[in-house]
């Protein structure tokens, strides 16, 4: 049984640095899409990913959770929304990359935890504790630092985790697994995103037939670079713990900084910097107030386990739990010393 869990870790390891190593390394495939246009691609994105999550669904005879959605109005609404959400997301990231804004891109999602907790206070009336609030407004003061390094505010960062946020928020009430939540999601892009490239085609401004069949398969390919590292993601998420996927999302952000500083070789003024560092101080306050809380939960259920145990031992018995004198009596160990 233990050499089946550690296999189990392991697996949903691997899982989880495949899906966030893909989502962080997916800026260098949009530009491979060129010349198409920002839209084409997310509308390219939008079909082939339906046409993928279909097949896979089709494959594994998973099609019970589309029957109880159509008959759940509120649900079906909240998918709708999740689409229109996500859609916003998909498209600024796309023309943000291509248009050489990756490291801001990045942004978005290092600040996405702080909003993701910021929206938690102001919609769903959460109380954070101290380190919590310390760390959303180190967020915001790193967000002023970054206006002035921008010279602007950093809209697009900005835009990439709200979205982001607002769309996990709506996830989590839709509550359908990541398949086939994409599957319903795109399933409400489909029609639009469709209704684009032929009207596109019409007007002799599509790529997908004129740029050779290379460039047809980069763009089909949209749909597997969309719902791989999701598979993934599924696969990790019931074999690892939270707190771990918790560590691992930062991988997707650091890959795409490090490619807009190294690879595309975008400008850090000493102002970007100092916003950066704001943000990876604000998350480092966040990582370990959060291991800190899970650890402490950890401590007190495994203590009341052994309450219970120990109540339904002596219920059995029929005799009181009284510890043993010698193990009353004996003295606390000593703390183990500090590194």
């Amino acid at each position: 049984m233990a050499g089946t869990s550690r296999s189990e870790s392991r697996t949903g390891l691997l899982n989880g640095f495949a899906a966030y190593g893909m989502w962080g390394l997916v800026p260098l495939f949009w530009p491979l899409l060129k010349p198409a246009g920002a839209t084409e691609i997310l509308a390219h994105r939008m079909v082939w990913s339906l046409a993928f999550v279909a097949a896979a669904l089709l494959f594994v005879r998973r099609w019970a959770w589309a029957g109880e959605l159509l008959r759940q109005p509120r649900r079906l609404a909240l998918v709708v929304v999740a689409a229109a959400v996500i859609t916003v997301n998909w498209g600024v990231y796309i023309w943000a990359v291509n248009s050489g804004h990756v490291v801001e891109a990045s942004l978005g999602y290092f600040i996405n935890p702080l909003v993701t907790i910021a929206m938690g206070v102001l919609l769903l009336k959460e109380r954070l504790r101290p380190v919590q609030w310390a760390a959303v407004g180190i967020g915001v003061a790193a967000v002023l630092v970054l206006t002035v390094g921008f010279g602007r505010p950093p809209w697009i960062s900005l835009c990439l985790a709200f979205s982001f946020a607002t769309y996990g928020l709506v996830k989590k009430k839709v509550n359908l697994g990541g398949v086939e939540s994409l599957a319903a999601e795109t399933a409400v892009q489909f029609l639009p995103a469709l209704g684009y490239l032929l009207w596109l085609s019409a007007h002799g401004e599509a790529t997908f037939t004129a740029e050779g069949p290379g460039h047809a398969a980069l763009l089909a390919s949209t749909g597997v670079v969309t719902a791989l590292p999701l598979v993934c993601f599924g696969a990790a998420a019931i074999r690892v713990p939270l707190s771990t996927l918790g560590l691992l999302q930062y991988l997707a952000p650091v890959f795409q900084f490090l490619l807009g500083v190294v690879y595309f070789g975008e400008a850090m003024p000493p102002e970007r910097w100092a916003g950066f560092a704001l943000v990876w101080l604000a998350l480092v306050l966040l990582t370990g107030d959060a291991l800190h809380t899970s650890r402490r939960a950890s401590r007190t259920l495994a203590a009341e386990r052994a309450r219970v145990r120990a109540e339904v031992a002596s219920a059995t018995s029929g005799a009181p739990t009284v510890p043993e004198p010698e193990a009353a009596a004996a003295p606390a160990a000593p703390p183990l010393p500090k590194p």
